[in-house]
């Protein structure tokens, strides 16, 4: 049976006892994944800041919308004022140009730090991505301490985002979850689904679960997990996320398995490592082996 987003939304409250006081800042309010966990968010919080250039439409009552721009560091500290956290996933969702990357996934997350050293602020939830580790082959098992293998300039800029994250809780005592989401935009039934989509969906619902543990948990320093829901995935040990309370609710097993998508990435990188078409994208087609990475 399928379940709405509204009914789980609702399920969500008995996973946390008291209702949180703190005001929270979304970066990225606007798009998919961010209005999927507004949805459960606005349950949990009276104020939720939603930062983003595109207009998110219509509010909650606990909601608010602010145009701003993660790239402009007066207007985000000025902003975060009487913030007790931040939950960020503004920036660019998939490969650019170098340059673009850089400006907005680098130096904008780098803006949302210094500006939230400025303003006092100790918590962050991040979201990064599964692509820090996509050149790992699909048959290795890897943990969240293994060393980073991006996948592509995005990639890369995500792992810029988790070395900063450890750099401002070195210096100044900002903790982070960083998650490195899997799939969050394409349900296991969409017809779009591939097996790779498939192994590493994570539900709104799941994902909303880590935020929660992000913004509450007591043991958070700088911590890193895997946002990825139930299911056949064995490429990532998630035990940390298992050892801070996380048990995935839902699962992409319930779904039939999308039929083979050859055609859709018949290159031998993308099938080869689980960062997939991202591994492909202009790739030389020779396949190499790390020594000291690789079983």
């Amino acid at each position: 049976m399928r379940v709405s987003t509204e009914m789980i939304a609702s399920s969500l409250e008995d996973c946390f006892s008291t209702k949180p006081t703190k005001v929270v800042a979304l970066t990225g309010g606007s798009g998919r994944v961010g209005q999927n966990l507004r949805r459960f968010l606005r349950a949990k919080f009276a104020d939720i800041r939603i930062f983003d250039l595109i207009d998110p439409g219509e509010l909650a009552e606990s909601e608010s919308w602010s145009q701003v721009d993660i790239c402009d560091l007066g207007a985000l500290s000025a902003a975060l004022q009487g913030v007790d956290a931040i939950v960020h996933l503004a920036g660019y969702p998939g490969e650019r140009s170098i340059e673009d990357i850089v400006r907005v996934n680098v130096i904008g997350t780098h803006n949302l730090y210094e500006a939230a050293r400025i303003n006092g602020i100790r918590r962050m939830v991040l979201g990064s991505s599964n692509h820090v580790t996509g050149f790992y082959p699909r048959d290795r098992c890897i943990t969240s301490d293994d060393p980073m293998r991006p996948d592509s300039f995005y990639g890369l800029s995500k792992c810029w985002n988790e070395l900063e994250a450890g750099l401002y809780f070195d210096k100044f005592g900002i903790t982070t979850l960083n998650i490195r989401i899997g799939n969050a935009t394409i349900e296991p039934g969409d017809p779009r689904s591939d097996a790779r989509s498939h192994a590493i969906w994570v539900s709104p619902r799941d994902l909303a679960a880590l935020v929660m543990i992000g913004l509450e948990h007591p043991d958070i320093d700088c911590t890193t997990v895997y946002g990825v829901s139930r299911g056949a995935n064995d490429w990532w040990d998630n035990s940390v996320a298992a050892g801070l309370g996380y048990k995935p609710m839902d699962s992409a097993d319930g779904f039939a398995e999308p039929q083979d998508r050859k055609a859709a990435e018949e290159h031998d990188v993308a099938d080869r490592f689980q960062g997939g078409r991202f591994c492909a994208k202009d790739h030389d087609g020779v396949l190499r082996h790390r020594r000291c990475t690789q079983k």
